[in-house]
């Protein structure tokens, strides 16, 4: 039997409650479906060393760090000088995840923006890609990623992307990527993956924000980074290209933008 081509789950939160106490099946899942690397995702600096940890245990996992915008207003004002010391850890890949969240949390506009700028400040400093998560805040997030950009270049995810196609074709112009999840594979996110489908290959990549998002035929239940390969077989579709190659160019993608995880270069094992 032929060997499942090899991805990267680029944003998962192996962190999280729902995957306690079966986190080596959950990686050993991964690496069987072809998922060979995982970014894992801290949104609140105070579970870094948790995070950390994951990351230094499991083969294949990195982790990046941030305070994830919904919760910014709650948790302590994460520091350049902070967030600049972590990445000095050798799987420390991404700043982030970071953004903007109107949806939910429009009464913390304000001090969202403060925290955003100072995470696009520590990825122009560390030269690691800034992780963004963006709902409801377009105008906002295309001045303030500019903004930076302007000020001093830096490398950049839009992860989860499911925002308009003005902020998809505006980060596109800065250098940015596009991230696809579970949500790109929903029968009822055509716009989404025609958003997709007009960006350039070699500004995509794929992810599963796991534990959300599960793609089909596992919608409504937990998601897991095995199911990147799903979103994959999805993405390829949109560009109208075989798995393998989509696959490829999706790897080479991160490998372009996480830099530091591909000079690492540890991955997981593909089952046989």
């Amino acid at each position: 039997m032929p060997l499942p081509p090899e991805i990267t789950d680029s944003h998962c939160h192996l962190d999280f409650a729902d995957f306690a106490g079966e986190l080596d099946q959950v990686v050993a899942r991964a690496n069987a479906a072809g998922v060979t690397r995982m970014v894992t995702i801290c949104t609140k600096l105070k579970n870094e060393p948790s995070v950390r940890a994951i990351a230094e245990t499991h083969k294949g996992v990195f982790y990046a760090a941030g305070t994830h915008p919904m919760s910014v207003a709650e948790e302590p004002m994460a520091s350049v000088e902070e967030l600049v010391a972590l990445a000095k850890h050798p799987k420390f890949v991404g700043i982030g995840e970071t953004g903007l969240d109107y949806h939910y949390t429009a009464e913390s506009a304000e001090v969202q923006k403060t925290s955003l700028r100072l995470h696009i400040e520590a990825a122009q400093e560390t030269g690691l890609p800034l992780i963004i998560h963006s709902r409801d805040a377009d105008a906002d997030m295309e001045a303030i990623l500019s903004e930076g950009m302007k000020a001093k270049p830096y490398s950049c995810v839009m992860h989860c992307y499911s925002s308009g196609p003005r902020l998809a074709q505006a980060a596109v112009e800065m250098g940015f990527y596009l991230s696809m999840s579970g949500i790109a594979t929903f029968p009822r996110s055509q716009e989404v993956r025609d958003i997709f489908a007009a960006a350039p290959l070699d500004r995509i990549l794929v992810e599963t924000d796991s534990p959300y998002l599960a793609p089909p035929p596992h919608r409504g239940r937990r998601n897991e980074p095995a199911y990147t390969a799903l979103t994959a077989k999805v993405g390829a579709e949109v560009f109208g290209l075989p798995l393998e190659e989509f696959a490829a160019a999706t790897q080479a993608n991160f490998d372009r933008l996480f830099w530091k995880a591909a000079e690492h270069g540890e991955r997981g094992s593909l089952a046989a």
